[in-house]
C-alpha cells in the first residue's frame, strides 16, 4: 500500500509539472481597438454566433467604457444575452443601461427589449413539443412583459416600437385572464364550485372586454347552478345572455376548445 501511495504521488507531481509545459493561450484581442472588438462582435451578433459576440461585447465593455462604442455594446449585449438563453444577464443589462442612460436615443427599444426577455419565457423547444398552452403556465413572466410594455408606451408613445408593444399587452391581457379561467375551469370539474366562482369572477373584473370574459360568465353560470343559488344563477345568467346571446357555450358546455393563443 505504502508503494501504491508513493507511486500515485510521483504520478499527480508529474502531471502538476507537465501543466506547466503546456502553451498559454493567448488572447486574440490583446491590441484590439475599440472599433476592432465593436465590428467583431457585430459580425457575430449578426452571424447569430451569440456567444461569441458576448465575448467581444464584454471585452468591449471593460476595455473602453467611456468610447463611442460603449453605449451601443451595451444594448447589444442585452440582446446578446437574451438570445443566447441568458435572460436574467439580459434583464440586467437592460436594467442597467436604462439607469445609466435614462435620456438616450435609443432607451426606448431597451424598455421593448426588455418585455420581449419575459414575453418570450418557456416559449422554446418543450413548450413546442409539449404543445403547450402558454396561459397554463406561471403567469410571473407575462405580468412582468406586460409591465415593460405599458412603461414603454407611457412613456414613449410615439416610438416606433409601441405599436408592437401595444398589440403584445393585448395578447398578454387575454392570456392572463385566460390563466384565470383555466384555474375556475379546473376547480368546476373538481366540484370545487364556490372556487370556480372567485376565479371566474375575478377574470371578469380585472380583465374586462377579453375573449375569456364569455367562458367565465358560464362558469359562474353553471357553478352557482351546481350550488343551488338560483338567483344568482339567474342574475349571472342574465348578464351572459345579454352579452353574448349565441355563445356556444349553451350548446358545447365546457368541453374545451382550440386554443385561441395559436392564433398569435
Amino acid at each position: 500500500m505504502r508503494s501504491l501511495a508513493v507511486i500515485a504521488a510521483l504520478f499527480l507531481a508529474t502531471l502538476l509539472a507537465g501543466c506547466g509545459l503546456l502553451p498559454e493561450v493567448k488572447d486574440e484581442t490583446l491590441g484590439w481597438s475599440a472599433n476592432k472588438l465593436y465590428t467583431e462582435a457585430k459580425q457575430a451578433l449578426n452571424e447569430n454566433s451569440y456567444d461569441s459576440a458576448i465575448k467581444y461585447y464584454e471585452k468591449l465593455e471593460s476595455r473602453f467604457p467611456y468610447g463611442r462604442f460603449a453605449q451601443q455594446a451595451q444594448i447589444d449585449l442585452a440582446y446578446a444575452y437574451w438570445k443566447s438563453g441568458e435572460k436574467e444577464s439580459a434583464l440586467a443589462a437592460c436594467e442597467r443601461f436604462i439607469k445609466l442612460h435614462p435620456n438616450h436615443p435609443n432607451v426606448d427599444y431597451v424598455y421593448y427589449l426588455r418585455g420581449l426577455i419575459n414575453f418570450n419565457e418557456d416559449l422554446g423547444l418543450m413548450g413546442y413539443v409539449s404543445q403547450q398552452d402558454m396561459t397554463e403556465r406561471d403567469p410571473k413572466g407575462a405580468r412582468e412583459s406586460f409591465d415593460a410594455f405599458r412603461e414603454l408606451t407611457n412613456r414613449f408613445p410615439d416610438s416606433k416600437y409601441t405599436p408592437d408593444a401595444s398589440l403584445r399587452m393585448t395578447y398578454l391581457v387575454n392570456a392572463l385572464a385566460q390563466l384565470e379561467v383555466h384555474v375556475a375551469r379546473y376547480y368546476m370539474k373538481r366540484g370545487a364550485y364556490v372556487a370556480a366562482i372567485n376565479r371566474a369572477q375575478f377574470a371578469v373584473k380585472s380583465y374586462p372586454d377579453v375573449p375569456a370574459t364569455e367562458e367565465a360568465l358560464f362558469i359562474i353560470v353553471k357553478a352557482y347552478d351546481q350550488l343551488g343559488m338560483n338567483d344568482l344563477r339567474d342574475d349571472a345568467e342574465r348578464v351572459m345572455r345579454k352579452n353574448f346571446p349565441n355563445s356556444v357555450y349553451y350548446t358545447r358546455g365546457l368541453d374545451r376548445p382550440e386554443p385561441w393563443w395559436k392564433l398569435w
